[in-house]
């Protein structure tokens, strides 16, 4: 009987002594749990307690990545904007100065045309009055050559001014035979144009 209270002692021992230490080391790892989740559950407390200042922060972030790209947009938006409406500007200043060109060239080839049309004048006005003074010449010859009655009868019908003219063209025997035929109307009526003329003569 005493020997089995004997043997039974020793593992009795054994066993306090094995839960003892289980309990330290129990304690131990609770104890170090509540200090290290200590700062994490402090954490979620307080994200607890303030939940719009935690969430502030990354949406003010994001609003900061949104707003770049935007004002950024609206800045090439206003350049795009304005180089349109300079190259509009342009496009009209081109249509501008193509019409302007086409009037400067229609102008010249007007001023060409009035030259040449100024030109051919001037030598149609020099044939007519070659012509003419030929003709003159030529029918002053006749009357010079017709009797000085004949050709008297026809100056008499003659506009004075129209008379005047042959007559100033004819030499002074002819002139005078043909003034002796006219009547003393017609024959004052021309010598007076005929004075007239002579006067703006200069004498010198």
């Amino acid at each position: 009987m005493s020997k089995v209270t004997t043997q039974n002692r020793p593992r009795r021992l054994r066993g306090g002594v094995l839960m003892l230490i289980s309990m330290l080391l129990t304690g131990s790892a609770l104890l170090r749990f509540g200090v290290e989740a200590a700062p994490a559950i402090g954490r979620e407390i307080a994200q607890a307690d303030h939940p719009v200042e935690e969430q502030s922060a990354p949406e003010a972030k994001e609003a900061a990545k949104t707003q770049g790209p935007v004002a950024l947009q609206h800045v090439l938006a206003a350049l795009q904007e304005r180089e349109e409406r300079l190259e509009q500007r342009e496009l009209i200043l081109e249509e501008r100065l193509e019409a302007l060109s086409i009037a400067d060239a229609a102008i010249d080839r007007k001023l060409v045309a009035l030259v040449e049309a100024e030109e051919t004048l001037q030598r149609t006005l020099a044939m007519a009055d070659g012509a003419a003074e030929g003709d003159l010449t030529q029918l002053t010859d006749v009357y010079e050559k017709m009797k000085p009655k004949d050709a008297a009868a026809l100056f008499e019908e003659m506009a004075p001014n129209f008379a005047a003219g042959f007559l100033a063209r004819m030499n002074p025997d002819s002139a005078a035979a043909i003034l002796a035929g006219l009547s003393p109307r017609a024959a004052y009526t021309i010598s007076v144009v005929l004075a007239g003329r002579n006067a703006n003569v200069p004498t010198e």
